[in-house]
Order: structure tokens, then C-alpha cells, then sequence
């Protein structure tokens, strides 16, 4: 399981370190309402200026590389506030005017600066993939790198996948493993629903023991798994950031994946199917000893009722359907 390019945000500025060219980080603490990059987001600067990731729609890119630029001179950390006016925020895309608090660090030496070695020990969980917290004090430039269990503020926040201040003027930023889309079934439907998928940050795993269903050339590129998908995913072993969906439309596939599915932390199952065919769905796992309330947790027919016909369309409301369920 790969990140995207570009949410290698921290690595980039690790290896922009390492390689000698010195390496700032600046991270969102806090938004406006609408904002357009959510706290936790980030931005890593070089000192060549070169750049990888955002802290806003583009309205002050420009002022925190510069920003950046004073910290790698001086070795001193600080927080940039950003008052955005409406008719700036509409020219930058943006929703509305507020305020923007951005954190910037210097990697490396000074008192102040983001130690290179926490920077790569956050780098090594994060490539496991292991969540970990990075918890910053500015009121005295402490860090501290927390792991679930250790701390019960920072564990509300795993939960929600979502970083920010606390009260106590701690910064906490949650760095959490990639969600996961399994999808059992290489059918038409999947080619779409892979690709959105990971466009919506999900990394997606294909399964399909019907060599002819799940080759490469229908699906290049993709992590696909030709073991009977029970197997297969007792091997992904599925976790409350995975979610999975089945659409082979054969029970002989489709039930032994339902079966796993329904007993894992999986925090979304969804199955391909009308009423009626759902119907003797809930019979056969009724009979297998299911009860009423675990086969409650599958959605089915799979996806938002948006009046989809076609695969793409179908795709499209399975992954409004999982956004729905990972956010609310």
C-alpha cells in the first residue's frame, strides 16, 4: 500500500534535507469555515524553492515560501497568520474570505527547528503504514511523536482522521495509514471505481480468482489478487479504514467475502444487487447464523440512489455512498 506522489509531503522535505539543500515544512492549523485545505495539510519547501503539496487554493503560496525561506536562514520556526479578503479568496477560487494560521519549520538543527530525527521517524510509520501522530507546543517549540493509545485527545483525532489545535495549544497533526478500497469482482463497474477511488486517496485492491475477469490488460496497473476472496482477504487483513465492495453478482464470490467482511472493523461494506437479490442475500446469512443487526451493515443495492445507469455512474454513487459513511 502506496501513497500518491503527492502526499509524500514529509519525505520530500527529508530528502530535500538530507541531500543538502535544507528543507522547511509548513503545515495548516487553522481555517476559515470553507476552507479550501483543511488543518493539517502541507506544503514542503527547499531551499532551491522548489515545492510539493499546498496550504491553500494558491492566495498565499507565495508569502509562506518566503516565510520558509527566513526560517531555513535563521533556524526559527513561526506562525504565519493570513487574513484573506472576499474578493481575494473569490480571485483564488476560494469559497470566502477568514483567517489562515499556517505553522512553518525549519528541518534539521536549532532549538526551534523540526529534528530531522523525528521528521524520519514519522517518514518510517508512515511507509509501514503505521498511524502516529506529530504533537507541536509553540508556545515552546516542543514535539512529540504519539501513537494510538498514548494519549486520549490525540486518539479522538485518529478516529476522526482530522488534525487541529486542542484547548491546551497543542498542535496535533494525525498522520493515519491511506484508506483502503477492496473491491471484489473485476467487473465493468470496478475499472471507474478503482480509478475514483484513488483519486479520492483510497489505495485500491482488486479480487478476483476468475483469471480472464482479473487480468492486466483490463485493469493495468492495479493490485489485483487471484485468490478466493475470503482468502484474499484474510491475507489484507481489513481495518476501520478499509472499505469494501462486492459486485460480482455470484454468490459463490460475493457470499464468502460478505461473510469476512461482516465480522472485520471495515467501516463501509457494500453490495451489488437489487432488492430482490438482496433479499436472499439476508436469507443465506440468516441461515449461516447472522444476526439482524450484522447484515444491517451492509448497504445494498450498493451506492447513492443518484439514478446511475451506466458503470462510471454506478462508480460514481458507490464512492459518494463510502464518502458518506467515512465522514458521517
Amino acid at each position: 500500500m502506496t501513497r500518491a506522489e503527492h502526499d509524500l509531503i514529509p519525505e520530500a522535505a527529508l530528502a530535500w534535507h538530507r541531500a543538502g539543500k535544507g528543507a522547511a515544512l509548513a503545515t495548516v492549523i487553522e481555517t476559515w469555515g470553507s476552507a479550501p485545505r483543511q488543518a493539517g495539510s502541507q506544503l514542503a519547501i527547499s531551499g532551491a524553492g522548489e515545492m510539493l503539496g499546498s496550504v491553500s487554493g494558491g492566495c498565499v503560496e507565495g508569502a509562506v515560501v518566503v516565510e520558509a525561506l527566513a526560517a531555513l536562514a535563521d533556524r526559527k520556526s513561526r506562525i504565519l497568520t493570513f487574513g484573506v479578503a472576499d474578493e481575494t479568496a473569490f480571485a483564488a477560487g476560494l469559497a470566502c474570505g477568514g483567517t489562515i494560521r499556517v505553522l512553518v519549520e525549519p528541518v534539521g538543527a536549532g532549538p526551534e527547528a523540526l529534528p530531522e530525527t523525528m521528521l524520519a521517524r514519522l517518514a518510517e510509520a508512515r511507509a509501514a503504514p503505521r498511524a502516529l501522530a506529530m504533537v507541536t507546543r509553540p508556545d515552546g517549540w516542543t514535539r512529540a511523536l504519539v501513537a494510538p493509545g498514548q494519549d486520549a485527545a490525540t486518539d479522538a483525532r485518529f478516529k476522526s482522521d482530522r488534525s487541529g489545535m486542542e484547548e491546551d495549544g497543542r498542535f496535533i497533526a494525525i498522520h493515519n495509514p491511506p484508506l483502503r478500497l477492496i473491491v471484489v469482482g473485476a467487473v465493468h463497474i470496478a475499472q471507474p471505481l478503482l480509478t475514483i477511488a484513488r483519486t479520492c486517496g483510497h489505495a485500491p485492491t482488486l479480487i478476483d480468482p476468475r483469471a480472464a475477469f482479473g487480468s492486466d490488460a483490463r485493469f493495468p496497473g492495479e493490485t489485483i489478487l487471484d485468490d478466493w476472496p475470503d482468502e484474499a482477504l484474510a491475507t489484507l487483513a481489513p481495518d476501520a479504514r478499509t472499505a469494501i465492495v462486492t459486485l460480482t453478482h455470484d454468490p459463490k464470490l460475493d457470499d464468502p467475502a460478505i461473510r469476512f467482511a461482516l465480522r472485520s472493523p471495515a467501516f463501509y461494506l457494500g453490495c451489488l444487487g437489487s432488492s430482490r437479490t438482496h433479499a436472499r442475500r439476508v436469507d443465506r446469512l440468516t441461515a449461516a447464523g447472522f444476526t439482524a443487526d450484522e447484515i444491517a451493515r451492509i448497504h445494498a443495492p450498493v451506492g447513492l440512489d443518484i439514478g446511475a445507469r451506466t458503470p462510471a455512474e454506478i462508480a460514481v454513487s458507490i464512492m459518494a455512498q463510502i464518502t458518506l459513511a467515512l465522514r458521517r
